[in-house]
Formats: structure tokens, C-alpha cells, sequence
């Protein structure tokens, strides 16, 4: 049996090559890599079959990371994601010490502080922020459980995480929000 500690040094060794998981987040299934690699974050792209004009997702554990890997942060942001009721993702206008090809024209970045145990294990034990984007092809809705994902994606991942396979609660994607001026707008 595969324990979830063998899936998250497997995951770390894979992301520290410049490789690409397959992996369950706080929402969807998710391919991911390393967040400041714009080689694997290409990888992503061609994946997905997506233009590289769309930004990712990226995953960090805490307050602290996005203070570090962004520009000016409101923090009353942070006292309405403590209220919030779903995994929320927030758009940052200035993302810092990622990936060019991961943040959007503008230098917008889309962040999301995860709660799910093995992302944040994953996280801190790597170090980095990791992208996060559904494991589809764009266009395709994201798959809502491990089974739903396509061969084609799963043959593609350089790992496809152990972890959850079985779960069969329907995820949704995460909410996404913009946080200007201490109002929130959302997007999705």
C-alpha cells in the first residue's frame, strides 16, 4: 500500500527535476509544478493544450508566503478569507519571483492559501509555491474526482500522486476573487 508519506517525498523529488504531478488540492484534482520553473511551467501548458496568455493558480500554505511573493497586500484580505466558507483564490496585482510565464500580462498572480493536509505538507516540504490548475484539457470542464481525469492527462504527469485516488466526493473549483480597497469583487 502507498502511504501518503512515500506520495508527498516522490511529489517533492519530482517537482525539485522540474517535473509535473498530478495530485488532489483543497478543490479539483490538479497538475502542478514548481511555481518559480518556467520550463515545467510550460510543460503545464502544453498539457493542458492552453495558451500561456492564461495564468495558473499557485498554492502557498500561509499568509506569510503570499506577504513574501507579492507587492503591497491589503491584510484586511486575510481577515475575510478566515470567513470565507470555500477554498477562495484571490488575485495579487504584482506577483513576485514567479515563473514569467505564470503570471498574467498585467503581473497579476492568482493565489490561493491552501487548508488541504497533503498540499500543505507538500508545500512546506518543497519550499516553493506550486502551480495549481485542473487536470484537463482547457476548455474540457475540470474533472470532479480522480476517475473523471483523462488517461491522456494522467499518462502525461511525471507523477500522479497516490493520495485520495479513491475519494469519490464531487470537488468544485475554487471561488476567485479580487480584493480592492477592502471590497471584495469576485470573478468566479
Amino acid at each position: 500500500m502507498h502511504s501518503f508519506e512515500q506520495d508527498i517525498k516522490k511529489s517533492v523529488a519530482v517537482l525539485e527535476a522540474g517535473g509535473v504531478l498530478l495530485y488532489p488540492t483543497d478543490t479539483v484534482w490538479g497538475l502542478g509544478c514548481d511555481a518559480t520553473d518556467a520550463d515545467a511551467v510550460s510543460k503545464i501548458y502544453n498539457i493542458k493544450q492552453r495558451s500561456d496568455s492564461k495564468a495558473m493558480i499557485v498554492l502557498v500554505t500561509g499568509e506569510r508566503d503570499v506577504i513574501q511573493y507579492t507587492a503591497s497586500v491589503d491584510l484586511s484580505l486575510f481577515d475575510y478569507l478566515e470567513t470565507a466558507t470555500r477554498p477562495t483564490t484571490v488575485i495579487y496585482e504584482h506577483g513576485i519571483g514567479f515563473a514569467e510565464n505564470l503570471t498574467a500580462a498585467d503581473g497579476s498572480i492568482a493565489i490561493r492559501i491552501c487548508r488541504d493536509e497533503f498540499c500543505r505538507a507538500l508545500i512546506k516540504r518543497f519550499g516553493k509555491p506550486i502551480v495549481s490548475t485542473s487536470a484537463n484539457i482547457s476548455g474540457v470542464p475540470a474533472p470532479a474526482h480522480f476517475s473523471a481525469i483523462a488517461d491522456a492527462i494522467k499518462k502525461q504527469a511525471d507523477f500522479v500522486v497516490e493520495h485520495r485516488r479513491d475519494d469519490q466526493t464531487p470537488h468544485l473549483p475554487s471561488s476567485i476573487i479580487r480584493w480592492k480597497d477592502g471590497e471584495v469583487e469576485v470573478i468566479r
